[in-house]
């Protein structure tokens, strides 16, 4: 999930990635932001990324 968001996907790109609807997607989301106390999904992504959650490696499309 955190590694969608780093890529910027939608919720409904999300949920179609991962074969949820995008509503339990859009959950999933609120719930990260709030286990990671951010008050954006892009702050998410930055606390991921110092957390080491995630790496620039794991975010990379192609």
């Amino acid at each position: 999930m955190l590694r969608l968001l780093a890529l910027g996907r939608s919720n409904r790109q999300i949920g179609e990635e991962l074969f949820i609807t995008g509503k339990t997607a859009s959950v999933h989301v609120s719930n990260i932001l709030a286990k990671l106390s951010a008050a954006s999904r892009t702050e998410a992504v930055a606390i991921a990324y110092r957390q080491g959650l995630i790496t620039p490696e794991a975010t990379t499309s192609g």
